[in-house]
Formats: C-alpha cells, sequence, structure tokens
C-alpha cells in the first residue's frame, strides 16, 4: 500500500469514526468501512470536547453565568453525540436492577427505558453540570479531556473483556482493539493534552498530572466495575464505562 493510499484509509476511518460516534452532520460516502471506528474514539472525543469548549468560550464572551453556561454545555454534550452512550448507561442500568443474573442482557436489550435507566440519565446530567459549575479555569481543556479519557475506557473494556453478544451491535469494535498496543495511540494523545495544560500554565502542574492519574483510573475501574457485574461487555456498557468516566473524571478534577 502506498503512503498517499494509506493516508486516505486513515482519514475514510476517521470520518466513519465521526459519523458513528456523533450527530455532526457530515456527507455519506459510499463504502465507509465502520469496522475500525473504535479505534478512533479518543481523538473522536478530544474533537467533541473541543467543539463543546468553544461553545463554552463563545458563551462566556457573551457574558452568560456559568450555571446557565455549564447547563447548556451538557445539553450540548448530548446533542453532538446523539444520546448514544447515555441511552447505553440507561440500558445498562436497568439491566444491572434486574436481580437475576441471567436476564440481565435480555432486559439490556429491551428498547423501553425503566425507573433505573432514568434515574441514571438524570444523576448523570446532575454529576457533569454541577461539576462543571464548580471548575472555572481552562474550562475547555478539562471538557476535552473528559470526552477523551471517556472513550480510552471504552477502549480498554473493548480490550480487556468479553463480548457478551457476538451479534450485538459493538461487537465488531473488536476488530479495531485487538491488543493492547492498539490503546497506545489514544493514551498519548491524553497526555499530550495534560502536557499542554502544563506548557499554559507552570501553576497547573498539579492538575495536569491529577487529570493523567484521575483519567486513567476512573477509566479502568468503570471498565471492571461493569465486567464484574455481567462477566463482560455490550455495545451498553461501553456507552456506559463512556458516561461514567465523563462524569466522575469531573466530580474528581473539582478536588483539583
Amino acid at each position: 500500500m502506498s503512503q498517499l493510499s494509506w493516508w486516505k484509509n486513515l482519514g475514510f476511518n476517521l470520518f466513519s469514526s465521526i459519523i458513528f460516534y456523533t450527530s455532526i452532520p457530515l456527507p455519506y460516502i459510499n463504502g465507509l468501512d465502520f469496522g475500525k471506528v473504535a479505534y478512533f474514539a479518543p481523538l473522536v472525543g478530544l474533537m467533541i470536547g473541543g467543539i463543546l469548549g468553544l461553545c463554552d468560550i463563545s458563551m462566556n464572551y457573551l457574558g452568560i453565568p456559568i450555571l446557565t453556561r455549564s447547563a447548556l454545555v451538557v445539553v450540548m454534550w448530548i446533542a453532538i453525540t446523539g444520546g448514544l452512550h447515555l441511552d447505553g448507561a440507561m440500558d445498562t442500568a436497568d439491566g444491572l436492577a434486574v436481580g437475576n443474573p441471567e436476564k440481565r442482557l435480555e432486559v439490556m436489550s429491551d428498547s423501553a427505558t425503566g425507573a433505573f435507566g432514568a434515574m441514571v440519565a438524570i444523576a448523570l446530567i446532575l454529576l457533569k453540570t454541577t461539576a462543571l459549575i464548580d471548575i472555572s479555569a481552562h474550562r475547555w481543556l478539562v471538557l476535552m479531556a473528559a470526552c477523551g479519557w471517556g472513550r480510552w475506557g471504552q477502549q480498554l473494556a473493548i480490550a480487556c473483556y468479553p463480548y457478551l453478544k457476538p451479534t450485538g451491535k459493538g461487537a465488531f469494535h473488536k476488530q479495531a482493539i485487538s491488543s493492547y498496543r492498539d490503546l497506545l495511540p489514544g493514551l498519548l494523545l491524553l497526555f499530550l493534552l495534560s502536557g499542554l495544560m502544563i506548557l499554559l500554565d507552570r501553576q497547573y502542574l498539579l492538575l495536569a498530572l491529577s487529570m493523567i492519574l484521575t483519567g486513567s483510573a476512573i477509566a479502568t475501574l468503570t471498565g471492571l466495575w461493569f465486567h464484574h457485574k455481567l462477566g463482560g461487555h455490550t455495545g451498553d456498557t461501553y456507552g456506559a464505562v463512556v458516561e461514567w468516566t465523563e462524569a466522575l473524571f469531573l466530580c474528581v478534577l473539582t478536588i483539583f
């Protein structure tokens, strides 16, 4: 394969990932391969966080108070992703609420939202909004980090744990993340993001290191917890890993 073809395939795969993980209106190209979308998930996360950050900066410039700004950012967050991951978190909550472990996957496959799913959605939205209210500096960087670590956590869950439904919608993610080496590009991007914070202001060294430690720890533990509860992962739990990593990451970062 020539270098030009390699770059062309890389661009098409990234394009496919943006179409799959977001609701950004992009033209559809016939013949796109969606088998590699998970490989670019952290990069797409950084792009989503960057868009949210730009929106937040624009609203701040217009004088919109931080409470309203934070709520609008979270609403935009859901809109940009099309609620894809939030829907997975809700279905996962409904499944885990079932006492019989053998019926959990069946309940998760049901498109109807139960009481526990609704409560989890409310909890996630509240946690993200209130955490953002308490974060005043470099919000755009924090938003990028939250979205990036959430999707790196998804990659880690794909790499580490078995997929429970061979014919499920998320089964093809295993094609993209076949070994731990596939986790390194996303991890490098997130390290560079924290390094950018240090370059902007050296007094944020502690915050930058906290972003790395917090993000990697929460991304790892959320995937491990869902595996412990279900014995593996599904497309819904991948979404739950993203959502809970993002929310908990923001909450812990308010300490720093």
